[in-house]
């Protein structure tokens, strides 16, 4: 499952689950869309849809993109159900103000689920509908070396033909980014964690990155709505 965080584009006054008012009566919704095979990705994007709800005027929505392999495939991989946060279709893009692209790696990159989705986005790339929107990126390694900076490093491409901007955290992060102590995934790209052989969970520290980006990444994209 693969998932976004998406923050709307700005309307008239009306009801929309998916947007909420800001100060100045205009409106910015974010999306947090993912792919999650067993579930690690998808706990980092519920984190980062709380600190990106915990901006004033900004709610975040999560949405997966759709599976790709068939059900006898994916119970000879022991992946478990797929959770009930919705698929997100192409034109539901275009609605967003920003994004936080959230996916598992194979061999050092996205995933093939993922990649399919944004394979399908031509239309909007033909009228360059994502331009000048910021985008984020989060992920999930089965180990220290499997990927945590390359996954992020490849997904750039996707977001540069589509015109968006990359948000990185960097090191606002602070003091967790640097901690020696313990296993932490993530880095200045975006936050992350390892899966390991699939038992290990997302950290403390892990989720409160997760939740600083969601919050950073929204923060940004509200200030280049209100300067636009």
């Amino acid at each position: 499952m693969g998932m976004i965080c998406r923050l709307v584009r700005v309307e008239e006054r009306q009801k929309d689950p998916l947007v909420v008012l800001i100060n100045d009566g205009q409106k910015l919704s974010s999306y947090d869309r993912y792919y999650s095979m067993y579930g690690h990705v998808e706990k980092l994007a519920l984190e980062i849809k709380k600190g990106a709800s915990s901006v004033e005027g900004v709610e975040a929505k999560l949405w997966q993109v759709p599976e790709t392999l068939p059900d006898d495939v994916l119970g000879k991989m022991s992946a478990p159900a797929k959770s009930d946060v919705p698929c997100i279709t192409t034109n539901e893009l275009a609605e967003a103000d920003g994004f936080v692209f959230g996916f598992p790696t194979r061999f050092g990159m996205m995933a093939a689920q993922f990649k399919a989705f944004l394979d399908s986005t031509g239309g909007l790339w033909r009228t360059q509908q994502l331009a000048g929107k910021p985008a984020g990126i989060f992920y999930s390694t089965g180990s220290q070396g499997g990927g945590q900076e390359t996954t992020a490093l490849t997904a750039i491409t996707q977001l540069v033909h589509h015109g968006m901007i990359f948000v990185p955290i960097g090191y606002t992060f602070g003091a967790g980014m640097f901690e020696m102590e313990k296993v932490k995934g993530g880095s200045p790209y975006g936050a992350g964690t390892f899966a390991g052989d699939g038992s290990r969970e997302p950290s403390e520290l892990e989720l409160e990155q997760a939740f600083h980006q969601g919050k950073y990444i929204a923060t940004i994209t509200k200030k280049l709505k209100l300067a636009a």
